[in-house]
């Protein structure tokens, strides 16, 4: 069913009728149990939807095997697979408000940030069709009396599972890269928020229609990890796992793929430092620290969220981002004026919440929010206020775990390796940013800090040249790039005789 907004509410109008989810090609009503998707500025119901099961998922694994096979797919030279991606991008950009729109009322997000999501997921599909057509296999140097090669083919079923806070943007980062590998893909969204992968799903299905490609090649999927994920990490005919999610639901996957023998890439949480240097620009760094932590409402797997400030700078900086922290708009991602949307879910608010008070009991100063806002404005969102804490030790638990949420930790450092000891001091290893004049001490410290991406005078900026990833507890393998493809296949050695004469040992006597 799907439940109208009250006027004044950005909602738009639901593309198809309830109940449906993408099986192989085919939009029809899911076997699963409901998947209820909540507006989080106002706590009304947008959609409750069937998800599939693992019936689904076996007919959809088992189809997509077929389609990947099929010629017409197999053998499609690359130039025309990347014609099939610009075609998806010209699609999303066409359609970029709507989805804009369609992600602000799942996500909550602000529309600014989600326009911006559904522009670089086309940006994504853009670039990939580039890299795809520019891509060399490669004549190996030969030993012997036969020439060598190396080809990359395509695995065949991708599984892919994303998360809820980037929905179309992470959709897009594995979706573009296995299609241009050559591969069908089985993308199951988040269970809080399914309807941009559905939408997007609705975007490819067309283009595979336009251009008499097989449209088993993508189904997608919602549902519970522990029933729809689990039934597509397991299904025999998915050859990969790509999934952006939490870490424990990660190693738990790559446990599930090592039964399999199976690849997985893993893009998972962070705990990530910013660092303030004596020397650093104050608005550069304090508009840098801002956006890192509370842009997306600190939902995010880079979001900054321990801040060391060299001790000399301390006191004033805190301050300075204090009142900056304070002055940020709360409101609905709707409103034009809002800095900080609410978070996607109530429970994801109070499992925030839950921490800040668990910070409190460790030693913590609240120095501003840790709080929902009041008043009518915010009373049925999942609202919670941009939080700055000190006074914990690095080693508390609200220091080490990802909260993923507006909650900043700011602790202060003498001089480098103290530094370098407190940020490389967490089972994560994803990202970190540097606020700093010194060119050759910002080289020094982003060698020295385990993060698989270091922001220097910048932060949260993302290219799809750039391969993105992390080390530790943050995941496995990279995304974007141009070996971004190269991921979704097998590589294939071939040896090419050019000796006529049979191999010595096998020659008649």
């Amino acid at each position: 069913m799907t439940v109208d907004a009250p006027a004044g509410d950005l909602v738009p109008a639901p593309e198809r009728t309830p109940d449906e989810v993408l099986v192989a090609g085919e939009w029809r009503r899911g076997g699963g149990a409901p998947v209820e998707t909540v507006d989080p500025a106002t706590g009304r119901t947008l959609t409750v939807l069937a998800g599939a099961d693992a019936t689904d998922v076996d007919e959809a694994a088992r189809r997509a095997a077929t389609a990947a096979a099929d010629p017409r797919w197999r053998g499609l030279p690359a130039h025309r697979r990347a014609r099939l991606l610009h075609r998806i991008a010209d699609l999303i950009e066409a359609d970029a408000d709507r989805i804009s729109a369609l992600q602000t009322a799942d996500t909550g997000k602000c529309r600014a940030e989600t326009l911006a999501l559904a522009h670089s997921a086309a940006g994504t599909f853009r670039y990939t069709a580039a890299a795809l057509e520019t891509a060399e296999d490669a004549v190996t140097p030969a030993r012997g009396d036969y020439v060598t090669m190396s080809l990359h083919e395509p695995i065949g079923v991708i599984g892919a599972i994303t998360p809820w806070n980037s929905p179309i943007a992470s959709d897009a980062q594995k979706l573009a890269p296995a299609l241009a590998a050559g591969n069908a893909v089985l993308l199951k969204p988040a269970e809080w928020t399914p309807l941009v992968a559905l939408a997007l799903g609705r975007i490819v299905h067309r283009a595979l229609t336009e251009a008499a490609l097989p449209t088993g090649l993508l189904s997608v999927l919602p549902g519970p990890g522990a029933v729809t994920g689990d039934a597509i990490v397991r299904h025999p005919a998915v050859g990969k796992i790509a999934f952006t999610g939490g870490t424990r639901t990660g190693r738990a996957l790559a446990h599930a793929a090592a039964d399999k023998l199976m690849p997985v890439s893993l893009e998972l949480g962070g705990k990530s430092p910013t660092i303030v240097l004596e020397d650093a620009d104050l608005e550069q760094a304090l508009a840098g620290v801002l956006f890192g932590i509370f842009s997306s409402s600190g939902q995010s797997c880079v979001a900054g969220s321990r801040l060391f400030v060299a001790r000399a700078r301390y006191d004033a900086f805190v301050g300075a981002l204090v009142a900056r922290a304070k002055a940020l708009r709360v409101g609905p991602g709707s409103d034009p004026a809002t800095q900080v949307a609410p978070l996607v879910h109530h429970r994801h608010r109070d499992s925030v919440a839950a921490y800040v008070d668990l910070a409190r009991t460790e030693g913590a100063h609240v120095l501003c929010g840790g709080a929902a806002p009041e008043g009518e404005r915010y009373r049925d969102g999942a609202y919670y206020l941009p939080t700055v804490l000190d006074g914990l030790p690095n080693s508390a638990r609200a220091c080490q775990e990802e909260i993923f949420g507006p909650v900043l930790i700011v602790l202060p450092f003498d001089d480098e390796d103290d530094l370098v000891a407190q940020a490389n001091d967490t089972v994560y290893g994803l990202a970190c940013g540097l606020w700093t004049r010194d060119a050759a001490r910002a080289w020094r410290l982003a060698r020295r800090i385990d993060a698989g991406t270091v922001w220097i005078n910048t932060y949260k900026q993302f290219s799809g040249s750039t391969p993105f990833g992390g080390m530790k507890d943050s995941g496995l393998g990279r995304e974007k790039g141009r070996d971004g493809i190269r991921g979704y296949q097998r590589q294939k050695s071939l040896y090419w005789g050019t000796d006529g004469a049979p191999l010595p040992w096998a020659a008649s006597r």
